[in-house]
């Protein structure tokens, strides 16, 4: 059995920096502990960083969201802290320049991965499209969200996120 571990766009500026929120912090250790797990079972890890240029408020997203975030090249960009630790060479990461990557769509079918975990940020926004992407790449795969290592600066919308996944049959543990 092939598995795989996302980390999703698990970096500065969504845990203290320009879209940081109370409570994204408290991930870190739990998530680079589900590395360390997945590493020692001799499962795959890749990460995804959300990856934005100085043009970042003329696109379309800049535009709606009106918040400079993830620039490549800045510390907001770089993967937080222990998490960051635990990044190997040989790990994919996948730079990804909007919210959902077809590139790791494509990574997992090469891959032929029976198994994804996703844990990261943000739920409702990233984990979610990126669960959507793997789900639809590979439809026999079980594709889960580890509720306990995900999160959204509103919680409401975290449940809802959770909800909808469930709704399109991607596993939710630990909620």
């Amino acid at each position: 059995m092939k598995k795989l571990l996302v980390v999703i766009d698990y970096q500065n500026d969504f845990v203290d920096g320009s879209l940081g929120f109370d409570g994204a912090e408290k991930l870190d250790a739990p998530i680079a502990e589900r590395i360390r797990q997945y590493r020692a079972d001799g499962y795959d890890v890749a990460f995804t960083r959300d990856t934005h240029y100085q043009d970042y408020l003329e696109t379309q997203e800049g535009k709606k969201l009106p918040v400079v975030h993830c620039i490549k090249g800045t510390k907001g960009w770089e993967i937080y802290g222990e998490t960051a630790k635990e990044v190997r060479e040989g790990d994919e990461i996948i730079d990804k320049p909007t919210f959902g990557s077809m590139a790791l769509g494509e990574y997992a079918i090469e891959g032929e991965y029976d198994e994804i975990e996703l844990v990261g940020l943000v739920s409702n926004i990233c984990v979610m499209t990126n669960a959507a992407i793997l789900k639809t790449a590979l439809p026999e795969a079980i594709v889960t969200v580890n509720a306990a290592l995900t999160a959204s600066h509103d919680p409401d919308m975290n449940r809802k996120a959770l909800d909808v996944l469930e709704g399109i049959q991607v596993n939710v543990i630990n909620r």
